[in-house]
């Protein structure tokens, strides 16, 4: 018998959250582990996948950080690269943002496969992280069909 795919579900709070649980259909007969900022959260996503018949979720929180808090940037990656280790893996898909990233970047290396989701929000342009993420994961997704192009992201629908 073969074991079920693990998959490392990361996404910072906010809009990044609510898309990364619009895709809880994804990964159906899956072992998940949501790795997010907030606290909180846990009982929504063992209530979704209680609702789906999956069963009990992990689930790992990580401190909050964007481009101008150094140090807590450097927590978070020790912290998610503490995850990684524990939970190898098998794919790691992210709705962004710096938690996301440094997953993503983390989990190539050690030869996870990777996907990249950008935020809906960013209806212009890419995200900087998405964009820093793009040339460094197996699958690189827009939810914006003017946004995908040669060389950038795949548009395969939205979670909307």
């Amino acid at each position: 018998m073969t074991r079920p795919r693990r998959v490392l579900a990361v996404a910072s709070g906010g809009g990044h959250w609510v898309q990364l649980t619009r895709l809880i259909p994804a990964w159906d007969g899956c072992e998940v582990t949501y790795v997010t900022t907030d606290p909180g959260f846990r009982a929504e996503v063992e209530a979704l996948a209680a609702a789906r018949g999956q069963p009990r979720p992990g689930y790992r929180v990580v401190t909050e950080a964007n481009r101008w808090q150094k140090l807590r940037l450097l927590r978070s990656l020790i912290q998610i690269a503490l995850v990684l280790i524990r939970a190898r893996p098998d794919v790691v898909i992210t709705t962004g943002a710096a938690p996301g990233y440094f997953a993503l970047r983390l989990a190539a290396l050690l030869g996870s496969r990777t996907v990249w989701i950008d935020s809906i929000a960013n209806a212009e342009d890419m995200s900087l992280a998405g964009k820093k993420a793009g040339a460094h994961c197996d699958l690189w997704l827009t939810q914006w069909e003017h946004l995908a192009g040669d060389g950038g992201p795949e548009y395969r629908g939205s979670v909307l």
